[in-house]
This record gives C-alpha cells, sequence and structure tokens, in this order.
C-alpha cells in the first residue's frame, strides 16, 4: 500500500472501504473521550512540545496522552498503541484584504478550540492554519481530517470528541485551581460613565457605611463599594452587590488586589469571577495606571516620588534596560496566574547541582521507566521540567537571518521563549488546598512541600533534598536550678529573625510615619518611603540569643518555673537555606509584611553557631515527667485527657505565631498547636509536615463532640497511620510524660491507638518501661511521614555536615504587604553574574537588590 493513497488531497483517493479495512484491527483500542476523561492536547507529557512546536503534538486515541515527536517513539514501544491525532498549528501571513479582529483569525477554527493563541503576535498580519490527521505507528501511516465519509463512525466520533475536549487543568472539584477564568462577555462593550470620578491611592471606604476593607471598584460608574461573599470570604454588607441590582452595572474589581499583572474581577451577571481583557483601559479611566501600581505601596503612584524607593521597581530592576539571557539555564516559566511563588522556587531548585543530577541527569532512565500514566508521576514531572528549564531548547534568541527567511515565505515560526508549568502545578499541587487554588502562595512554604515530596518520592540512593538537612541542638535551661536538657531535632531553613529595634535609622522612620499618616489624614500624596535598615549582625544574634519557654515544667524543681531555650546548629547543611521573618499578624489576624532592608552578606560564616553539647559544670535536668494522675473512673480519666490535651481550647497562641510566620496557613497551625497539646512549635511543625497532604489540612479546627474520642480512638488526632502506625502525635503526648518513645509506639499499637487506653496499657506493663526496642522505632520511622524528612535507618538523620562558611548564590524576594498578595521573583548567580528570573522574563541583573530578599540560597564553601 502506498503511502501517497493515504492523503486526502493526493492524485489517488482511499475508498471508504479500505479506510475502514485499515483502521479494523486498531479499532478496539481506539476510545471516546468520556466526561471524567483528560485529554491533554496542548502539551506533551515529557516535554514542552505543543501542536505550535516543529513536530507538532501526538495524542493518544485510547490514554489521550500527549506526545512530542521526541517521546511519540517511547510511548508506542511500551504501550502498543498504534492510533494517534497528530495536531499542528501553524501561523502565517495573512492574505491582503483579509478581515483583522482581535485575535487572528482560524482556519479549521473548530478543531483546536482550547490552544491558546499567540499574544506576541500581531492580529492584524498573521492567521492560524490548523491541522489534525491520524497517524498509525509504527509505519507511519497518516489520514488527514476531517475525512468524515470514508472513517468508521467510531473512528469519526472519537476524533470529534477528542478535539472537543476542554482543557485538563479545568476544575474538577470546587476547591481546585485547574478552572482557567473565562473573559467576560461584558468586557468588550463595557460603557463607562464619563461622571469625573477619579480613585485616591489611599484611604478607600464605602460609600454607603464606610467599610475599610473588602472593597470593590465598579468599573462603570467608579463606586466604591463593600463586598459580602466573594473570593476571600471576608465581611461586609453586600453593598456592591446591591448596587449591582439597582444599576444593573455587572463588572467590578476588588482594590488591593490591583498588580501590573492583572487584578481580581467579577461579573454579578456571570455570577463567577472572570477576566477582564481590557481591565487596564477600564482602570485608567478612573486614573488608576495598573503598570504604575507596582510603584506605590498603597496602590498608585504619586508624582513626587523618587524612582526606585518601592520594593516593587527595586526588585524588578525597573527603569533599567535589562539585557534578555538566552540558552541553557535561562529559560524563563509563565505566570499561570499568581503561581510566580512556584517558578521563583523552581528556578532556585534547578540551579542545584544535586538536583540536576537527580533528575536531568537521570532523565532516560526516569522517563523509560515511567508508569503508563507519566503526567501523575513525581519524578517524571520533576525531570521534565528540569530539562525544560536546562536543556536551551525553550529559550532560543531571534535571529534576524531567519526571520527575514519566515517573512519571505509568509510563515512565521514562534520562538520557543519559556515554558509553561501547567502539568507540573496540576500533579504537585494535587489535594492540597492552597497550592491548588488559584491564590498567592508563600514561597518558602511551597518549598518545604515540595521537599517533602522529594523525601517521599526517592529517585535513587542519595535524595538531593540531602543538601538542606540539617540537625539543631536545643538547651532548655531552668533559670532557678541552672540545670540544663539538650535535645536534637531536624530543620531546613534558617529563620532568622527581624532585629527592628536594631535600626539605623530610627528618626528617619519616625518622622516618616507622623508624615505618612498626615498625608493619609488629608488625603495628599504620601511622603517618600523610608525603609527600615537592619544590619545583619544584629538579625544573627537575634537568632543566637536565648528565647522563653512558655508555661516551663522544670524538673529539677518538681513545679513550674522560667525557662529559657537556646538554638544551635548540631550539623551544618551543604547549602543552607535563610529565611528572613518578614511577616506578621496584624490585628485583624490578616498577614503583613515588615519593609526592612538587611545588609545580606555574599560571605557567612557562622562556625560560631555551632552546637558544643553538654559543657563541664553544666548539670542536666532530671528525666522526670510531670506528675500525672489518672482517676479510677475511666469518664473522669477521659475528661482529664480531653481537658488537658484534646480540648486545649487555650491554644498557645505564641506556637501558633512561630508556625504561620514560616508560612503555614494559620488554620493549620492552630489545628498543629490543638493536635500536639500545646507542646511547643517543634512537635506542632511535625504534625504539619505528616498532614500537610490532607484535603482538610487548612480548613478551620473543629472541636470534636463529648464522648467522640472514645469510640473513635485516634480519629480526633487525624489520620492513623499505615500499618496501625500510631499518629506522631500521640506518641508526642505520651513522650512529653517522661515515657520512652519505643514504649508509647508498643502501648498505642497494643490499644488500637488509643490514647487513654494506651496509658492504663502502660502502667499495667511496669516491667516494659526500662527495656530497649529500637525495631520499634525502625518501624516507626519507615512508616511515619515523618520520617520522610527526619530520620532513615538506625544510623540516625541524613546530613551532610562540613564547614559553616558559605557564599550566597540566589535569593527570592517577595513584593506586596503579605503573603496572600504581591509577587515574587528570584535571582541567582551564574556564570559569574546575577540573573534576574522575573517569571518569563529572564535578564542579565544590573543591580541585585540583595537587601530586600525573603529567602536567601548559600552553598558551603570548600574547606
Amino acid at each position: 500500500m502506498q503511502r501517497a493513497a493515504l492523503f486526502s488531497g493526493g492524485d489517488a483517493q482511499m475508498a471508504a472501504g479500505d479506510l475502514g479495512e485499515l483502521l479494523v484491527p486498531y479499532m478496539p483500542t481506539i476510545r471516546v473521550p468520556k466526561s471524567g476523561d483528560r485529554v491533554y492536547k496542548t502539551e506533551c507529557a515529557f516535554s514542552y512540545d505543543s501542536p505550535d512546536s516543529e513536530g507538532g503534538l501526538y495524542v493518544c486515541m485510547n490514554t489521550f496522552l500527549g506526545f512530542g515527536r521526541e517521546h511519540i517513539e517511547r510511548h508506542y514501544r511500551k504501550t502498543g498503541q498504534c492510533v494517534y491525532l497528530h495536531l499542528k498549528r501553524r501561523v502565517i501571513e495573512k492574505v491582503p484584504g483579509a478581515s483583522g479582529g482581535a485575535l487572528p483569525k482560524r482556519r479549521n477554527a473548530k478543531l483546536f478550540l482550547d490552544l491558546e493563541a499567540n499574544s506576541d503576535l500581531n492580529s492584524d498580519d498573521f492567521e492560524y492554519e490548523d491541522e489534525a490527521k491520524l497517524v498509525l505507528f509504527p509505519d507511519h501511516y497518516e489520514i488527514p481530517l476531517p475525512n468524515i465519509e470514508e472513517l468508521p463512525a467510531l473512528v469519526t466520533i472519537a476524533c470529534d470528541a477528542l478535539l472537543s475536549a476542554k482543557s485538563p487543568y479545568r476544575k474538577q472539584d470546587p476547591d481546585s485551581w485547574e478552572e482557567e477564568l473565562q473573559a467576560s462577555k461584558h468586557a468588550k462593550t463595557l460603557v463607562q460613565l464619563d461622571n469625573g470620578v477619579r480613585i485616591p491611592p489611599s484611604g478607600w471606604k464605602c460609600s454607603k457605611c464606610d467599610l475599610q476593607e473588602n472593597l470593590w471598584l465598579n468599573l462603570t460608574d467608579g463606586s466604591v463599594l463593600c463586598g459580602k461573599w466573594f473570593f476571600d470570604g471576608s465581611g461586609g454588607n453586600g453593598h456592591a452587590a446591591e448596587h449591582y441590582k439597582e444599576t444593573g452595572y455587572p463588572l467590578v474589581v476588588k482594590l488591593g488586589t490591583i498588580t501590573p499583572d492583572g487584578a481580581d474581577v467579577y461579573s454579578f451577571d456571570e455570577e463567577e469571577p472572570v477576566l477582564d481583557p481590557h481591565i487596564a483601559k477600564h482602570l485608567a479611566h478612573f486614573g488608576i495606571d495598573m503598570l504604575q501600581m507596582q510603584v506605590t505601596e498603597n496602590g498608585l503612584r504619586d508624582n513626587d516620588i523618587k524612582p526606585r524607593v518601592s520594593e516593587w521597581e527595586v526588585i524588578q530592576e525597573a527603569g533599567v534596560k535589562l539585557k534578555p539571557m538566552y540558552g541553557p539555564g535561562y529559560t524563563g516559566m509563565k505566570n499561570l496566574g499568581n503561581s510566580c511563588y512556584l517558578n521563583a522556587v523552581m528556578q532556585a531548585i534547578f540551579s542545584i547541582p544535586e538536583f540536576q543530577r537527580a533528575y536531568v541527569g537521570n532523565l532516560p532512565r526516569i522517563f523509560d521507566y515511567s508508569p503508563l500514566d507519566p503526567t501523575q508521576d513525581f519524578s517524571t514531572q520533576m525531570a521534565k521540567l528540569g530539562h525544560g528549564l536546562l536543556s536551551g531548547q525553550y529559550s532560543k534568541p531571534p535571529m534576524k537571518s531567519e526571520l527575514i527567511e519566515q517573512v519571505m515565505k509568509e510563515e512565521h515560526k514562534a520562538q520557543h521563549n519559556g515554558i509553561s508549568p501547567q502539568m507540573f502545578k496540576a500533579f504537585i499541587s494535587k489535594g492540597h488546598p492552597e497550592f491548588s487554588s488559584n491564590r498567592q502562595q508563600d514561597a518558602l512554604e511551597f518549598f518545604l512541600h515540595l521537599i517533602n515530596l522529594v523525601e517521599r518520592n526517592p529517585v535513587g540512593s542519595e535524595n538531593p533534598s540531602d543538601v538542606f538537612r540539617f540537625l539543631v541542638e536545643e538547651c532548655t535551661r531552668c533559670c532557678q536550678s541552672r540545670k540544663v536538657r539538650y535535645t536534637e531535632r531536624v530543620d531546613y531553613i534558617m529563620q532568622l529573625p527581624v532585629a527592628m529595634e536594631a535600626a539605623t535609622n530610627k528618626d528617619e522612620l519616625i518622622a516618616y510615619e507622623l508624615k505618612r499618616r498626615e498625608a493619609e489624614a488629608t488625603r495628599r500624596p504620601l511622603p517618600e518611603l523610608v525603609r527600615a535598615k537592619i544590619p545583619f549582625s544584629a538579625c544573627l544574634q537575634a537568632f543566637s540569643e536565648p528565647s522563653n519557654v512558655e508555661d516551663f515544667w522544670s524538673s529539677a524543681l518538681q513545679a513550674k518555673s522560667a525557662g529559657v531555650k537556646t538554638s544551635r546548629f548540631a550539623s551544618f547543611p551543604e547549602y543552607l537555606v535563610v529565611q528572613i521573618k518578614k511577616f506578621t499578624f496584624g490585628l485583624d489576624w490578616i498577614p503583613k509584611k515588615l519593609d526592612v532592608s538587611i545588609d545580606m552578606p555574599d560571605f557567612l560564616d557562622i562556625n560560631h553557631l555551632r552546637a558544643r553539647g553538654l559543657q563541664p559544670g553544666e548539670e542536666e535536668l532530671p528525666d522526670i515527667a510531670p506528675p500525672i494522675i489518672i482517676p479510677d473512673d475511666p469518664k473522669v480519666g477521659l475528661l482529664y485527657f480531653r481537658r488537658s490535651f484534646l480540648l486545649a481550647l487555650d491554644i498557645d497562641e505564641c506556637s501558633v505565631m512561630q508556625l504561620a510566620e514560616m508560612g503555614f496557613p494559620l488554620e493549620a497551625c492552630r489545628k498543629a498547636v490543638y493536635y500536639t497539646g500545646n507542646l511547643g512549635a517543634e512537635v506542632a511543625f511535625n504534625w504539619i509536615i505528616a498532614h500537610m497532604e490532607e484535603p482538610d489540612f487548612a480548613e478551620p479546627l473543629v472541636i470534636p463532640a463529648y464522648g467522640e474520642i472514645a469510640s473513635n480512638g485516634a480519629a480526633g488526632f487525624g489520620a492513623v497511620g499505615l500499618d496501625n502506625q500510631p499518629p506522631e502525635e500521640m506518641v508526642s503526648i505520651i513522650i512529653s510524660m517522661g515515657f520512652q518513645r519505643n514504649l508509647a509506639i508498643q502501648a498505642l499499637k497494643a490499644t488500637n491507638n488509643n490514647l487513654e487506653r494506651g496509658l492504663e496499657w502502660i502502667f499495667s506493663h511496669p516491667e516494659l518501661e526500662e527495656e530497649s526496642e529500637p525495631a520499634l522505632d525502625m518501624m516507626d520511622m519507615d512508616n511515619n511521614a515523618n520520617a520522610n524528612i527526619a530520620e532513615t535507618g538506625s544510623e540516625g538523620p541524613r546530613v551532610k555536615d562540613g564547614s559553616g562558611r558559605y557564599e550566597l548564590f540566589g535569593f527570592i524576594s517577595h513584593m506586596g504587604t503579605s503573603t496572600m498578595s504581591g509577587h515574587y521573583v528570584c535571582h541567582l548567580k551564574k556564570e559569574g553574574r546575577w540573573v534576574i528570573y522575573n517569571d518569563l522574563r529572564v535578564c542579565a541583573s544590573e543591580r541585585p537588590p540583595k537587601d530586600l530578599g525573603y529567602i536567601y540560597f548559600y552553598h558551603r564553601i570548600p574547606s
């Protein structure tokens, strides 16, 4: 059979019977996509090839997975699937006289309903030409589409359903991030009243009730009114909705969300959040310049403000002509809508050689041994992302000669400029209530989430996340007896407090604050911003100073006493991650950020923070637990434990704040402290790491009703571990009473993880209290989720100890007033020069703002 006969455009047309006969052997493998099937027709599972790529995209007619030309043979060999739908899009110059429009005209538009238009092209000069055809492997026979009359009905239906399928990243459940906002039907034809309304840069309040939060600007008449039930559920009186009912003006934008990248827009008529493609024009009607919203903290730029004062401008190096960078390691990442936190972290991660070797270096093996659905495999998606960033395949500079040639051929080849991490984000955030949303997130929280996933999905004998792990030695001292207790824990980040009291420009700060308040009261332009200047040495000193231990019980005094705790490094990591604790909470519990400048050093020596253990002359606190009285009546005993540990309504807010400053959701922090019985931030941190994958991780704390614990056992503490493994919080509570860890595990296992019965079991088996069973500890470490980031084997935690001398090679900066909003940018030092990674934009940095960073990355200097 001649291949030419398969083309409908050829001279020899294949008869309908011949086509049907050709496809008969493959009919059992051809499926029609159903409502729950995900059709990946825009992106390869192993690379960032798409229908726009030179080789197009092959979509399997059985699994609906997409593959680029480089990877299609791998899928065929692994699965034996032979029938693929090949999709290809070309962009060509319009024929003179062709009609224009808001977007390039699409030929065969019905084929690619879900592909994005290339925003870099001039829609007046170019249009799309889409092509689809069936390809039969291994001989690469091609059957162009549409070919309805010649193809069997099943094949025609399957092709039509596949071509019409929605994006796999659309919303599957109410809390999923994956639904892409649609453009409002009112955006293009929105009428704006010429009423002279201008929106001031600050001092907003509802025009009907004077509420100063959750405010929405009506894009038709400029009314500023309060909301009630929009995105974040903030309180309000619903005056924005009432205004719509009275006037019919449909579109509103939330004040405080406007940035150069967009804003939160809601349509009352469509009853959902929407996109407004003309938002910049609509805001300009009321005197708001979106491109300048980055310049001042409260929204608008004042003419009196000097250049490069705002962190938005300084961090993004605005006003400076930056040279674009191309090639391997200089690939940008598309912002999917508040996904800059992910982009910044992943750029930093894949600048580290250990991660490069683990994923990109092992790419052939990872791809060859990937599961049948590689879109749901962590190692595959990490390798794909790493290769996309490091190969240079998607970061090619424009060539003048190529552009001239394309114009002569009336064809346009779009330059690969960056990658879109949609598949990666959809997988890595699956089931996480925050990262699966389309809201801004804390980059540090995402970093810890990623490390947790790396630990749980080993890719070889060495885990790349080991480079971040280190041991912390904590010394707790009784202030009255002067006796001490030394403990160790695992950590991945060094949290550096901001020593505001050490600011070197206090007089300027006081004067600025007075002028700012006066300007806001009189609605005049704000004065030039004055940022607190904090010496790094003061922050390091604050880190090393003792902190008070709340509600400390001294085993030496057998009573409560004053206690202090100091932290030191029991080991130094290969790569030191330093977080500046800029975020705090206001009176409304909304996270806020300290706008400070810290002179972070290029070279850091923290050898003086090396732990020294028990020192001569120091005496250890006795290993005695606080007195526990268990009443004879089981019901009374149950009530006691509920009061003491489970219903700790007086939650330790200090521990909650410590965890929240690390970037975890506030409600999750409260649950962590509650479920660990107010035993401190360290124990609660372990609870967070163990439960952060659960769907209700960030849901509000719900106190169980009386009596539930007796019937539910461990239910009050969260999910029971694998193989009846006791929850870590239960183990921690028993250990806090002075019992050994292995005994606590044995007791809980013997009583089906029932805390009360477990304690009774311990008291009824006194002969076991002194025994040591390392095997139980090993079993616990193997099964408990915390072990994924703590220990492997009886030798203890995996650490790469060495010198405490480091050199700065990267930092992530945050712009905005809290982790709930703003923008992230990453700076990395590569080949001796600093480079700024601002989503898709990758340029040589001229003035890296090292004093304004949020997360810093240091690598150890070889001895």
